[in-house]
């Protein structure tokens, strides 16, 4: 008969063989995925990852990438289908954005990495952190939501839009891809100039709409649309630091942002005399805050 020692080895051989297999496996998959996002890495020092927004490249980030760049290591993201990088062809983009961006900080050894968000980046920093709570450290969150689709309806939920033909991703895709080419860039540096002060701003913003992939401007707008994160952001041990443009007024800021993020632990919101790109229309309140938030202890 087999030593209970013999037994012992072979029982634990099995598991470290198939723990070995699964990691392979694992690794294989994600190594066959298309990847949903590009990095440029600049800097060193403690680890942060820069999400830009909705449309937007990574180069959103320049001014902010030289202002923090010789006290940290700057991972630059452009996501899959924005600003003229390579689209996925993913049923859920925003959630394989989540998932790999996980994946990039454990495959990278990336000890506690800080995170930086602008609107629809600020919504996946908050959705990577409520996933895995202990992996990351403090977050900003420029002027996003957790449920961008609840501003003055609290009672509004993802399940409700879900039905309803306005979130229907195959209509909304189809619009974006039935907009003209002519006048794109003069039209939307219009709509970007209710977001942002400055009209060269204004057209960047514009242009790298231009050069998305359309099918992603509509799928992504769906699905963060119809994604709600206002109970998961209660999982988030770090300290994260929200900054909020204008709604009219700074209590109409206070109150929507309080109403969004009421079961966020530790967070501190402030409100900026700005519009939706407060990175660049108050570019010294911005860097005072975030310096003070990212060096506090």
């Amino acid at each position: 008969m087999k030593s209970t020692a013999q037994k012992f080895q072979k029982s634990n051989f099995k598991k470290v063989f198939f723990s070995f297999v699964l990691l392979v496996i694992t690794s294989l998959t994600f190594a066959q995925q298309p990847s949903a996002f590009e990095v440029k890495v600049i800097g060193k020092g403690q680890p942060i990852l820069l999400i830009p927004g909705y449309s937007c490249s990574g180069d959103v980030w320049n001014e902010t990438v030289n202002h923090l760049k010789n006290n940290y290591e700057l991972h630059v993201l452009t996501l899959a289908g924005f600003a003229g990088a390579k689209p996925i062809e993913d049923e859920e983009i925003l959630k394989t954005v989540k998932n790999q961006i996980i994946h990039y900080v454990k495959e990278k050894k990336l000890n506690k990495p800080m995170l930086i968000g602008h609107s629809l980046g600020a919504f996946m920093t908050l959705w990577v952190q409520s996933t895995e709570p202990e992996l990351f450290g403090k977050g900003i969150c420029v002027d996003g939501l957790p449920f961008l689709s609840a501003i003055g309806k609290p009672e509004t939920t993802a399940e409700s839009l879900k039905s309803s033909p306005q979130y229907n991703k195959e209509m909304v895709i189809a619009n974006f891809k039935a907009l003209p080419n002519e006048g794109y860039v003069a039209n939307m540096t219009k709509s970007m100039l209710y977001q942002v002060s400055d009209s060269i701003r204004a057209k960047q913003i514009a242009e790298w709409s231009y050069k998305s992939d359309r099918k992603t401007l509509g799928s992504t707008i769906v699905e963060m649309a119809t994604t709600d994160l206002r109970k998961d952001i209660a999982n988030i041990k770090s300290p994260i630091l929200v900054m909020a443009s204008l709604f009219g007024t700074k209590e109409a800021s206070e109150k929507i942002y309080n109403e969004q993020y009421a079961l966020l632990k530790n967070k501190t919101i402030k409100v900026a005399d700005s519009k939706h790109f407060i990175m660049y229309d108050q570019p010294q309140w911005f860097y005072k805050e975030i310096d003070a938030f990212l060096k506090t202890k």
